[in-house]
């Protein structure tokens, strides 16, 4: 009965339990279609697992009444959950998911000018990591999240808004192939969880070593555990995003230089593609 308890949804929401039922639904239709191994498979599930637990269990309850809970939620629901759904690469395996009608039309949208506009802005490598590290650091400014967590709507905003901004990102990062097609190069993709670690990394520390209460909301929704002051629960959230969300984009990082040197090795890097025999040798004119 308690594990049923945990499972019980906080603050029900119909739109997000369709959302994960028709992800889910059309990932497995995709993999009658496409052979996707079981490492895949497992990322996937695990990852959507870890979406829906934040999102739509008891833990929101107490990420609404404990800093340092709540810090671990945007963990998962920004960091780790959106990097191991797309490090399944779901994205042609949904597509498959979907009727033959479904594809056709999604084929045309993506010819307009109006998809072609869509997915440039979902995929541009300026916009993306930008939104990936605002989102985050705009919601912890004091008065940001004072309303965030008071205010149901802003809350939903604010967790839908990560999670979407941890899957376009990772989207970007995760990519094996060469650029193009890839929106963003592979050097780009090692460079990129560095500028967006760094910011994420600084304000944790300064949250975690700030002596006074920068996040009264929580003591005014009550806190989960009465025992744990302010201060020491502020600290342990700022401890979650310096070290254990840093981690996870050292692992984004890792990833995308062994990307970059698999592409080297196999002469796929777009300055090798540009490259010509003798281009390195030059003749001097006569005179």
């Amino acid at each position: 009965m308690l594990f049923l308890d945990w499972l019980t949804p906080w603050e029900f929401s119909p739109t997000l339990v369709v959302a994960f039922i028709v992800g889910g639904w059309l990932f497995v239709r995709g993999t009658r279609v496409h052979r996707v191994g079981k490492i895949r498979q497992v990322m996937f599930w695990i990852g959507l697992a870890f979406l829906y637990l934040s999102l739509h269990t008891r833990v929101d309850y107490y990420a609404e009444r404990m800093f340092f809970i709540h810090r671990v939620q945007h963990l998962v629901l920004h960091h780790l959950g959106p990097l191991l759904v797309m490090g399944a690469y779901p994205g042609q395996v949904l597509r498959a998911g979907l009727g033959m009608r479904w594809r056709q039309h999604l084929c045309r949208f993506r010819a307009t000018v109006a998809g072609r506009t869509l997915e440039a802005t979902l995929t541009n490598k300026y916009l993306v990591p930008l939104l990936f590290v605002v989102l985050v650091l705009g919601f912890l400014l004091p008065t940001v999240q004072f309303y965030s967590m008071l205010d149901w709507r802003l809350y939903r905003f604010m967790n839908w808004s990560v999670v979407i901004s941890g899957f376009l990102y990772w989207n970007l990062i995760l990519d094996r192939r060469p650029s193009p097609p890839a929106a963003l190069s592979p050097g780009g993709r090692v460079i990129s969880p560095v500028v967006t670690m760094v910011p994420q990394m600084v304000a944790g520390a300064i949250i975690t070593f700030t002596e006074y209460d920068l996040y009264p909301v929580f003591d005014l929704c009550g806190r989960a555990i009465p025992g744990m002051t302010a201060v020491t629960d502020q600290a342990i959230g700022g401890l979650t995003m310096w070290v254990l969300a840093g981690l996870v984009e050292v692992f984004g990082l890792l990833f995308a230089l062994s990307t970059l040197m698999r592409l080297s090795g196999k002469g796929r890097l777009p300055e090798r593609q540009r490259r010509r025999p003798g281009d390195g040798a030059k003749v001097a004119p006569v005179s």
